[in-house]
């Protein structure tokens, strides 16, 4: 009888420890590369980063991407840039949600936005591709539209013409005096939406 009672222990607390609605995917766009490296583009990259840094966090490369693991009160984040470029940014995503069992309401892609003032967060759960070439593949690859996104404002003020080298631009000094503290509250947007859900993170950071 006890043979068995442990048994049965060991087998909750294995499915407990595998539980997927506890695992989530969260995915920093941007390009691989040192040119690319402080560019608006890569804001995904640039929260992530930040992320790992202020949790003592190591990313390694891994298939597709570099990956780290962050663990809190129970929920285990994984952290992804993925290494594909912007681009192919969907078959990234696809493959690690498979890995790792993690239901699509579990993911969080981090994205710039033309069209949010900089600093701006905008916590969605559908939507359209923008013209955003990493989330257009992401939807393609996924085949849906309906997929948690947090959408990182870099504003607009460029010349007609100019958006391709706007984006692809480095922060101003301006930019980088206040990015710490929007990355800051980027970070607490992300353990918001493991621990509080994706609702209840959108209530409390959309537009602040």
């Amino acid at each position: 009888m006890y043979r068995f009672l442990l048994k049965l222990f060991r087998k909750k607390t294995h499915i407990k420890a595998q539980d997927p609605m506890k695992k989530y995917l969260i995915v920093g766009l941007g390009n691989i590369g040192e040119k690319y490296e402080n560019t608006r583009h890569n804001i995904g990259f640039k929260v992530l980063d930040y992320f790992a840094n202020q949790e003592s966090l190591t990313f390694e490369t891994q298939k597709l991407g570099d990956i780290t693991t962050y663990k809190l009160k129970g929920r285990t984040f994984i952290l992804l840039k993925p290494n594909t470029y912007m681009n192919l940014s969907g078959k990234a995503v696809l493959y690690w949600l498979t890995k790792e069992k993690i239901p699509l309401e579990n993911l969080l892609v981090i994205t710039d936005d033309l069209n949010l003032p900089f600093g701006s967060i905008r916590l969605k759960t559908k939507g359209s591709d923008g013209g955003h070439n990493g989330l257009k593949d992401i939807q393609d690859k996924l085949n849906t539209t309906k997929y948690n996104r947090f959408r990182f404002g870099i504003s607009d003020v460029f010349s007609k013409g100019r958006q391709v080298d706007y984006v692809l631009g480095e922060w101003t000094d301006e930019e980088n005096k206040n990015l710490k503290e929007r990355l800051d509250k980027s970070v607490e947007l992300i353990k918001s939406f493991g621990l509080a859900g994706i609702n209840n993170t959108m209530n409390a950071f959309n537009g602040k």
